[in-house]
């Protein structure tokens, strides 16, 4: 059930732009529809066995993408290497018209403050304040202290943490950690986040409130996002739920759920097969990984409705 990549429409050389350089919201250097990553024929080895094997994709303007995939199929690796934080052995990886596959360490670290990046357990400076972790970014680029004040305060409050600011990283749980790294990587207002496993480790309703955190920054800031995870549940709620501004809540955008996101298996097929047009949600499509390639990509529902053994066992397990 692999699946055949059509050849790229453009020129590589022909989609690279100058690296943003301005302070405040990034601009995005893109027309709709087009893709704000882009991962093209990525081979990966270590030693003598090939991690990733012709991998391709894209995310588009405005998309989530969820990368689900059992333990070593490489969801982590793709998430370094839409980052630049390590190269391909083969292959071309484009972020905002960016080969970051190619570019130099000295552009790298450019390129690296116009993306939010929220790693596997948060990776937080335990020797800094809440608020220092948060407006480290800030910092590098020389702001205004004023603003940085500001905008530390913003995103904290975005992430329901602003009252410890002044609190370290040993003083927080799990949960807390996270939500302050999810700060971290939004308040420079970046177009383009990736999560790496960001619900990992936690209970379930702690990874509810981070993935009503991931849904606030896709609906309420136009954040494009790549999300690696082992947790299926992440991508229906990603999918099936929205956060509405002028309520102030999420909720659910096909049938008539629960107003939670951790809805059963069984109510999320129901819902997928309602029907319902869901016009106002931004897409969320999953890719599912196995042995070094893509097995699986489509729209979140449709992964719900496959009759693939494996992809039924898969989800099966990881409910």
């Amino acid at each position: 059930m692999t699946r055949d990549v059509p050849p790229p429409s453009q020129n590589i050389a022909n989609t690279l732009r100058p690296l943003p350089r301005e302070s405040g919201r990034r601009e995005i250097q893109s027309v709709p529809g087009e893709a704000l990553i882009s991962l093209r024929d990525i081979h990966v080895g270590f030693e003598d066995r090939e991690v990733l094997q012709g991998i391709s994709f894209d995310v588009a303007h405005g998309e989530t993408k969820v990368l689900l995939g059992e333990t070593g199929t490489g969801k982590t690796l793709i998430m370094k290497l839409a980052a630049g934080l390590i190269q391909p052995d083969s292959g071309h990886v484009l972020v905002m018209g960016h080969d970051v596959s190619e570019m130099p360490e000295r552009e790298l670290l450019n390129f690296r403050r116009s993306i939010g990046f929220v790693f596997q357990e948060g990776a937080l400076f335990d020797s800094m304040t809440v608020a220092d972790n948060v407006s480290f970014r800030l910092r590098e680029e020389a702001m205004d202290e004023t603003e940085i004040d500001e905008r530390v305060r913003e995103a904290l409050r975005f992430v329901e943490m602003e009252d410890a600011l002044e609190k370290f990283p040993a003083d927080l749980s799990g949960g807390m950690r996270r939500r302050v790294s999810i700060a971290r990587a939004l308040v420079d207002r970046p177009p383009v986040v990736l999560y790496d496993s960001p619900t990992a480790g936690l209970d379930p309703v702690t990874s509810q409130t981070i993935i009503t955190l991931i849904l606030r920054g896709r609906d309420l800031q136009d954040v494009t996002a790549l999300l690696a995870t082992h947790r299926v549940q992440d991508a229906f709620g990603l999918a099936n739920f929205c956060f509405d501004k002028s309520s102030g809540r999420v909720r659910a955008l096909v049938g008539n759920g629960s107003s939670g996101l951790a809805r059963s298996l069984a109510e999320r097929e129901e819902a997928a097969e309602s029907g319902k047009e869901r016009n106002e949600a931004r897409p969320t499509n999953v890719l599912v990984l196995r042995d070094g390639k893509i097995y699986f990509e489509a729209p979140a529902d449709e992964l719900l409705r496959t009759k693939d053994e494996y992809l039924k066992k898969f989800l099966a397990s990881a409910e």
